[in-house]
């Protein structure tokens, strides 16, 4: 398989208003947030969930951009597609262990991660029943969190509908609406390129990666949501596939900033805690430190 020859590593920031960027179940769905430092949470499986559903919407679901965790997806049956497509004649047969031949059971993952871009991308656990085998993604983001503390609210609403006609005199109902007032959160990325070349994770995928990061909130709009913005993207390049200099390093000089007035101070000092809390994105300045960058390592900024 062909696929990149360079490692990225990458931060987002995105931000919300008014909304709830990622519901905890366990906690009412309230927005997730860390207890500790009350920093608001949101997980990389709703980051990657929004970037499927914005490939899926792209390119129609169609190879070789096919999306493999859909919703009411049954994943058996893409199994079962790649075996007819590399061993038609398991058919009716037990098709629950791999083939003996490592030609054959290599042809079965790539023919999953040549159609679908999930898979190739993020990587999937294929052996449920039907086994098509395993891949390791050679994306992967880190949880998001939120630069300062968030202070979600509960709001109340009303709902002037009934749902039964026995219920056509009752009052209308109340429920309630958690949101986030604003927040800034980052997240961080990683491309390896090793990984890439054994999925054909390929440059045109790297694209859609990038637009996808900057696109998907616009299709992801919900009532729940608020207003949502992908606001800067900023991508370490590598010479190298293996890297060329460690990512906590790169991701070290990229620094946040409060901005009150004609004043900015980092995120976190105390002198922060007289002024009004953030309520939008130019309440922030986020900077990169370029000077001396690593031998072998490119800053880009794709948008």
């Amino acid at each position: 398989m062909t696929g990149l020859t360079n490692r990225y590593d990458f931060v987002l920031f995105l931000d919300v208003e008014n909304g709830n960027p990622n519901g905890d179940p366990d906690a009412g769905n309230m927005p997730r947030m860390d207890p500790e430092t009350n920093q608001g949470l949101m997980s990389d499986v709703s980051i990657k969930r929004k970037l499927r559903n914005y490939v899926a919407a792209v390119h129609d679901n169609a190879a070789p951009h096919r999306i493999y965790f859909t919703e009411r997806a049954v994943l058996n049956e893409a199994h079962d597609e790649a075996w007819e497509a590399v061993k038609p004649e398991q058919n009716g047969k037990d098709r629950s262990k791999l083939p003996k031949k490592d030609e054959e059971a290599h042809a079965l993952t790539d023919w999953m991660c040549a159609n679908f871009w999930d898979i190739r991308t993020f990587g999937a656990v294929m052996s449920t029943g039907v086994n098509a085998g395993q891949v390791r993604g050679p994306v992967q983001l880190t949880f998001a969190r939120s630069e300062e503390p968030i202070m979600p609210l509960e709001v109340s609403i009303t709902r002037s509908s009934v749902t039964n006609e026995k219920d056509r005199d009752k009052e209308r109902t109340m429920g309630r609406k958690a949101v986030v007032p604003y927040g800034l959160y980052r997240v961080h990325g990683f491309v390896n390129a090793k990984l890439a070349q054994r999925t054909g994770f390929s440059e045109g995928d790297l694209d859609l990666l990038w637009t996808g990061l900057r696109d998907m909130l616009d299709l992801d709009r919900s009532a729940a949501r608020g207003m949502m913005a992908a606001r800067k993207l900023i991508v370490f390049k590598h010479e190298s596939d293996l890297g060329n200099a460690q990512a906590h390093r790169l991701f070290d000089r990229i620094t946040v900033s409060r901005v009150q007035g004609g004043d900015a101070l980092p995120v976190g000092d105390p002198r922060c805690h007289n002024w009004p809390p953030a309520r939008a994105f130019s309440d922030y300045r986020v900077e990169i430190d370029q000077t001396d960058l690593p031998e072998g390592v490119t800053l880009v900024q794709p948008w």
